[in-house]
C-alpha cells in the first residue's frame, strides 16, 4: 500500500471525528453570522485651527498644545455623566432598561472609536466613528458628541482664560496693598526720624560746624570777661581804687552782634533767604540780640560815683554779660548735642532707609510686570470670549449611514467552515500521532526489527462489507443532521452562539 492510499485510509477510519469537527465549527459560524445584528457605523473628523489673530499681534493665554487639547477633549467626553444622557436620549442600546449604568457606559465606550492625529509641522486632526444597531442612532449620538465636543472646547478654553484673568487681577490687588504698605511704613520712618535723615547730613554737618566755632567764640569770650574781672579785682586789690568810671565801649555781644551783621550783609550778595547759612545766621543773631537786650534793660545807670562804687559797677556789668554768654553757651551746647545724636543717628537710618526702599521697589517691579501681563491676560480673554483663539472645527460632519458596515456575514461563515476543516483535520493528526500501534509492516521492522516475508490483507465478505458501509452511513447520517441540530438547540434554547462568543472573547481579554 502505497503512502497516499495510507493516509487516505487513516482518513477514512478517523473521518467521523473530522465531520463532528468540522460541522460544529461550520454551523456554529453560519448560525453566528447569521444571527449577527447588523451593525452601523457613523464617522466625522475634526481638525484644530490655529488662532484667527496672528500671536505677534495679540497672543491668547491659552497656549495647550493641539494635541494635548484633543486628547483632553476625549476625556471628558467618555466620562460618565455624558455618555449615559447620550445613551438615554438615542436608547443606544436594545435592552437599555434593563441594563446597569456600568453596563451602559461600557457599552459606549466600546462602540465609539477616536483616532487622534498630530505631528511637527502637520494639521491635528480627531477621527470619532460610533458603531449603532441603526443608521440614525449612529449619526445621532455622533451628533451629540459632536454638539459636547463644541461645548467642551469653548468652555475649556474660556475658563483657562478666566481664571488667568482673574489670577492676574487679584495678584495685581495683593500688590497694590503691598505697595500702599510698604509707602505707608516709609512715609511713618520719615517722619519718625525727621531729623536724622541722609538727605539733610550735610546740611546738619554744616550745622555742627557753625555751632562749634560758635561755641568757641563764646567760650573765647566768657574767658576774655573772667580775665577782665579778675585784673579789676587784683588792680583794686593793689591800689585800693578804680580809676574813673567804667568805658562806655560796645560789651562782647555787642561787638558779636555787630560782626554777625555785617557777615549777614555780605551773604545776602551771594546768597538767597532760603539759604541755610542765612538761616543759621539769622537765627544767631535773634539770640545775641535778645542778650543784648538784657545786658540794657540790667546794665545800671550812669554814675559820676568813683572808688567801690565804681568797682562794683564794673563787676556787675561784667558779671552780667558772664551770665549772658553762658546761659548763650548752654544753649549753643545743647544744640550741638542733639544735632550731634542726629547725626550718628544717620547711617542706621540710612541703612533701614534703603532697606525699605529697595523692599518697595521690588515690589513696584513686581506691580509694574503684573500689571503688564494683566493687560495681556485682559487681551487673551477677549480673544478667546470672540472666539479667536484657537478651536476645534468640523470638516467631515456626521452622516446617516444606509448600509450596514458590520457584520461581514459570508467572510464570518467562510471563515468559520475553513477553520472547522483545519480543525477537524488537525484533531485527525493529532490522533493519529498519539496511536502508537503497528498497523504496517514497517512498523514491524522498525518497532520489532521483525522482517515480514509478506503481508495477506483482510478480505471481508459480500456481507460484512454491506453491513460496514450500512454502519458508516448512518453514523455520516446521524452525525450531519445530530450536529446542527444540537448546535442550534444551544444557539436556541440555552444561550445565542454569539453572546456565547462574545463571552469567551472577554474572558480571553481578561486572562490575556
Amino acid at each position: 500500500m502505497g503512502p497516499v492510499r495510507y493516509y487516505f485510509s487513516i482518513f477514512l477510519r478517523r473521518f467521523p471525528y473530522f465531520l463532528i469537527v468540522a460541522l460544529i465549527v461550520s454551523v456554529a459560524s453560519f448560525i453566528v453570522a447569521r444571527s449577527l445584528p447588523a451593525t452601523y457605523v457613523s464617522t466625522m473628523r475634526l481638525i484644530v485651527e490655529s488662532p484667527q489673530i496672528p500671536g505677534n499681534l495679540a497672543a491668547s493665554t491659552v497656549t495647550t498644545p493641539a494635541a494635548e487639547q484633543l486628547q483632553i477633549i476625549e476625556q471628558r467626553l467618555l466620562t460618565r455623566p455624558i455618555l449615559l444622557e447620550i445613551a438615554r436620549e438615542f436608547q443606544v442600546l436594545p435592552d437599555q432598561d434593563e441594563a446597569s449604568p456600568d453596563q451602559v457606559v461600557k457599552a459606549m465606550r466600546k462602540n465609539t472609536s477616536i483616532w487622534i492625529s498630530s505631528g511637527l509641522n502637520q494639521a491635528s486632526l480627531m477621527t470619532i466613528s460610533f458603531e449603532a444597531r441603526t443608521g440614525p442612532i449612529a449619526a445621532g449620538v455622533l451628533n451629540a458628541y459632536l454638539t459636547e465636543i463644541q461645548k467642551l472646547d469653548v468652555s475649556y478654553r474660556k475658563e483657562r482664560a478666566t481664571d488667568t484673568l482673574t489670577f492676574f487681577q487679584l495678584e495685581v490687588d495683593r500688590l497694590s496693598n503691598e505697595l500702599s504698605r510698604r509707602s505707608a511704613r516709609i512715609l511713618e520712618f520719615k517722619n519718625d526720624n525727621s531729623d536724622a535723615l541722609p538727605d539733610s547730613l550735610q546740611f546738619r554737618l554744616a550745622q555742627q560746624g557753625a555751632l562749634q566755632t560758635n561755641l568757641e567764640q563764646t567760650d573765647q569770650q566768657i574767658f576774655s570777661l573772667k580775665s577782665q574781672r579778675e585784673n579789676l579785682m587784683n588792680i583794686f586789690s593793689s591800689t585800693g581804687q578804680v580809676v574813673g568810671p567804667p568805658q562806655q565801649n560796645q560789651t562782647p555781644a555787642q561787638q558779636q552782634l555787630s560782626q554777625l551783621q555785617s557777615q549777614l550783609d555780605n551773604l545776602l550778595v551771594v546768597y538767597s533767604e532760603n539759604s541755610p547759612q542765612i538761616k543759621l545766621l539769622r537765627a544767631r543773631i535773634e539770640k545775641l540780640e535778645k542778650v543784648v537786650a538784657a545786658e540794657q534793660a540790667n546794665a545800671p545807670a550812669p554814675s559820676n560815683q568813683t572808688g567801690n562804687s565804681s568797682l562794683d559797677l564794673q563787676l556787675a556789668q561784667i558779671d552780667s554779660q558772664i551770665a549772658a554768654l553762658e546761659d548763650q553757651r548752654r544753649v549753643i551746647q545743647d544744640r550741638l548735642d542733639a544735632l550731634t545724636l542726629t547725626i550718628d543717628q544717620t547711617p542706621a537710618n540710612a541703612i533701614t532707609l534703603a532697606e525699605l526702599q529697595r523692599e518697595h521697589d521690588n515690589i513696584q517691579n513686581q506691580y509694574n510686570v503684573a500689571i503688564s501681563r494683566l493687560a495681556d491676560a485682559s487681551t487673551g480673554e477677549r480673544i478667546e470670549v470672540t472666539s479667536q483663539g484657537q478651536r476645534i472645527s468640523v470638516i467631515e460632519h456626521p452622516s446617516t449611514p444606509t448600509e450596514p458596515a458590520k457584520p461581514n456575514r459570508l467572510m464570518i461563515a467562510g471563515g468559520g467552515a475553513a477553520f472547522g476543516i483545519a480543525l477537524g483535520l488537525g484533531l485527525v493528526v493529532l490522533l493519529e500521532i498519539l496511536n502508537r500501534s503497528v498497523r504496517r509492516p514497517e512498523d514491524l521492522i522498525s518497532k520489532l526489527d521483525v522482517w515480514p516475508i509478506a503481508t495477506i490483507p483482510y478480505a471481508p465478505s459480500r456481507g460484512e462489507v454491506i453491513m460496514q458501509r450500512t454502519v458508516w452511513g448512518g453514523i455520516i447520517l446521524a452525525i450531519l443532521i445530530g450536529v446542527p441540530a444540537a448546535v442550534w438547540a444551544v444557539h436556541i434554547y440555552y444561550l445565542p452562539l454569539d453572546l456565547i462568543a462574545e463571552r469567551v472573547m472577554d474572558k480571553l481579554e481578561t486572562f490575556w
